[in-house]
């Protein structure tokens, strides 16, 4: 079992400058607690984050830590040239010496492409024309690429990652029928959302990948991310998340409330209480914590957690407080669940 952390740097009231360095800071503390990656989101156009560049982000991020692999989650690729995308993946693989990944995606809101000029109907076949641009400059010496979408000719490719033959890639699925393709490339994924159907999904990716010829490869990570707060009681964690919850809900929901639309995928409740119950969130103390996510790894079949441990307006003070309870004593817990077997 390994231990994730995603961030979407969403709008928290204080001084952009503040708000980076105490990012800075949480990744230093991850560091040094033992998680093995941190993630992050990419968003523009919306104060559910304030990050919308995440190679600038990491590039500072690998300056000050020296243990945790750094992966956006995901990159949006039809917002990107592919070549640009996959030369500043070779740079952060250098400047973190072979800590980088990635993964990649189209992007969830309609509104964020449609507003930087990129019609969301098309954006699949942008997504997949990227990605085969991006895989394909990491085994070249020289590129040439005639698209629908991009057009490269013989591009000189005069670096390549740290990692051979490039970093580890991590996919998004929400459905047992959207595995095959992730699993037969060996990525590594995350689930999100309720849990109803999430044992489907890992089972369904577990049996496409070895369907693949997986002789001397391990297991890609198969995960889930739930947003965490650990305290010393369950009164005081459910009362941390109370408070900094609305704020992140609005973040969360504001350019659909503009365009007086609802999420199509991912939906949350507008209250803390109701993310508990739902399951998507778990609060409490490490006791408390620990047997909730005990039971949802174990009944989900997943071999990787990833905790957002900051979110709305959570003092600094409490988002500490509750990674090193977690990383002291629910992680210790956790580590023996058996997740395959159950």
């Amino acid at each position: 079992m390994k231990f994730g952390i995603f961030d979407q740097n969403d709008c928290g009231g204080l001084p952009l400058a503040q708000q980076y360095e105490e990012r800075l800071k949480l990744a230093e503390l991850y560091d040094v607690s033992g998680f093995y990656c941190y993630h992050m989101s990419e968003h523009h156009g919306t104060s559910l984050s304030m990050a919308p560049s995440p190679s600038v982000l990491m590039s500072a991020l690998t300056q000050r830590t020296r243990n945790l692999r750094l992966c956006p989650l995901v990159y949006l690729l039809p917002l990107y040239h592919p070549v640009r995308l996959a030369e500043e993946i070779c740079m952060l693989d250098h400047l973190s010496k072979g800590r980088f990944q990635f993964g990649v995606g189209r992007g969830a809101s309609p509104f964020e492409l449609a507003a930087l000029g990129v019609e969301p109907e098309q954006a699949a076949k942008m997504y997949a024309e990227a990605l085969g641009i991006v895989r394909a400059y990491f085994r070249s010496e020289s590129l040439t690429h005639e698209g629908e979408f991009w057009r490269v000719k013989d591009l000189a490719v005069e670096m390549k990652p740290f990692q051979q033959p490039h970093p580890q890639i991590w996919y998004a699925v929400g459905s047992p029928d959207s595995v095959a393709w992730p699993a037969q490339n060996n990525f590594n994924v995350v689930c999100g959302g309720p849990a109803p159907r999430l044992r489907e999904i890992s089972d369904a990716y577990r049996a496409e990948w070895k369907k693949a010829d997986v002789d001397g490869r391990p297991e890609p990570l198969i995960g889930i991310n739930r947003y965490v707060v650990v305290a010393d009681t369950d009164d005081r964690a459910r009362e941390i998340g109370r408070k900094a919850w609305p704020t992140f809900y609005r973040s969360f929901m504001k350019l659909w409330v503009k365009n007086n639309a609802q999420p199509i995928r991912m939906k949350l409740p507008p209250d803390f209480d109701s993310l508990v119950e739902s399951g998507q969130a778990v609060a409490g103390s490490p006791m408390t914590v620990s047997s909730a996510l005990a039971d949802q790894i174990s009944r989900g079949g997943f071999n990787y957690f990833m905790g957002s441990f900051v979110f709305g307006n959570m003092p600094f003070a409490d988002a500490c407080a509750s990674i090193r309870l977690f990383s002291k004593e629910v992680m210790p817990a956790l580590e023996a669940v058996d997740s395959v077997a159950a």
